[in-house]
């Protein structure tokens, strides 16, 4: 099962290729391909070249266009757990898409599957039409915060094997409880994401560990510094990083390849265009994406982790001192520049680790 990682031990993940790919549908060498066939492929590479987690994000519908296909994260999920042996698998949820006890039970069920590996990665839903044209209503930025409080205090009793009665403002439970709970641990890691104050709060009080949107080390340093201000009690909360990474040779082929991911943006102006005119712009990421302008999802290339190969393991390290323990990474072409990284630069960051 996944263990508390240390210092000298950075974590790595990758989020899995749920749309198909990341950057662009346009790349000549990545087919767009959200099948659950390339994501088990992808997924079963992942472990064997090391990577320690995946992150399985959670959309029903694909907010670039209906028309195109979608993985669905949590039957996937219990796909990967059943084909998978080290690798962690974290998946994303929107509340408001499943009753607690229903999300706990599948998640309980995961958790045996994968033998202790599985986690729960609560996101507040920004996209509009998944929620409004399904019937279910999209409710203001703060309401659903407050509704995701419940909803998770209900969840984390419940894969903790205890015996739920809940009553507030959205649910009413009555001494329901879940077997078999964990056989492995406690119970499955929580995962939070979003950076506004609710958010924050809502870390602070339930969260083991926060995901953060990519941007540069002193917004990331502030972040952190004010989480770790909050309240809190139990165990620190531990914080990882989503990055978009480019790494080459030299610094000049990486910013050559940048460049042409910047191009590939343009053409794909319209499907963005359309991401964004659906999208809550209460969601603080939306501010943050238009403060720092990048190349793909939750802040993709802003976090900077693009140079080489030395570079880029530097700024690793840079991040990791700063309270980081986990990045999860994208890539395009997702398979190949994934081995890449493990080939090239988690070496270098293991390495300068290491105490001399």
């Amino acid at each position: 099962m996944p263990t508390a990682p240390t210092a000298a031990a950075p974590r790595f993940g990758v989020w899995a290729i749920v749309h198909g790919g990341w950057a662009t549908d346009r790349h000549p060498d990545d087919p767009c391909d959200p099948s659950w066939a390339r994501n088990r492929d992808a997924i079963q590479l992942a472990e064997e070249l090391g990577f320690d987690s995946t992150l399985v994000a959670q959309h029903t519908i694909n907010p670039q266009a209906d028309n195109r296909d979608q993985l669905e994260a949590w039957s996937a999920s219990a796909g990967l757990a059943a084909v998978t042996e080290r690798i962690e698998i974290i998946t994303a949820i929107k509340p408001y898409l499943y009753h607690p006890v229903v999300l706990a039970k599948q998640a309980l069920q995961i958790e045996d599957i994968s033998q202790g590996r599985f986690a729960i990665n609560l996101v507040n839903a920004w996209y509009k039409p998944e929620l409004e044209r399904a019937g279910i209503g999209f409710a203001g930025h703060d309401q659903r915060y407050f509704y995701g409080e419940e909803w998770l205090a209900i969840v984390r009793g419940l894969i903790s094997g205890e015996e739920v009665t809940f009553k507030g403002r959205f649910f009413d439970i009555d001494h329901y409880q879940l077997k078999p709970a964990s056989r492995f641990r406690e119970r499955p890691t929580i995962y939070v994401g979003g950076e506004s104050d609710p958010a924050k709060d809502l870390v602070a009080h339930s969260a083991d560990v926060w995901f953060i949107n990519g941007q540069p080390p002193h917004e990331v340093q502030r972040l952190i510094g004010d989480v770790r201000a909050r309240p809190r009690t139990g165990a620190p909360v531990r914080f990882g990083l989503s990055a978009y990474l480019i790494a080459r040779e030299t610094e000049e082929e990486a910013q050559a390849v940048l460049e042409e991911f910047w191009g590939y943006a343009a053409l794909d102006a319209q499907a963005k265009a359309h991401v964004f005119e659906n999208a809550d712009h209460e969601a603080v990421m939306f501010q943050t994406f238009k403060k720092y302008p990048a190349i793909d999802t939750n802040g993709g290339t802003a976090a900077g982790l693009v140079g080489a190969y030395e570079q880029v393991a530097e700024r690793i390290g840079a991040f990791q001192e700063l309270g980081i323990e986990l990045f999860m990474l994208q890539f395009q072409p997702f398979e190949a520049e994934m081995r890449r990284f493990a080939e090239h630069v988690i070496p270098r960051v293991r390495a300068a680790a290491v105490p001399a």
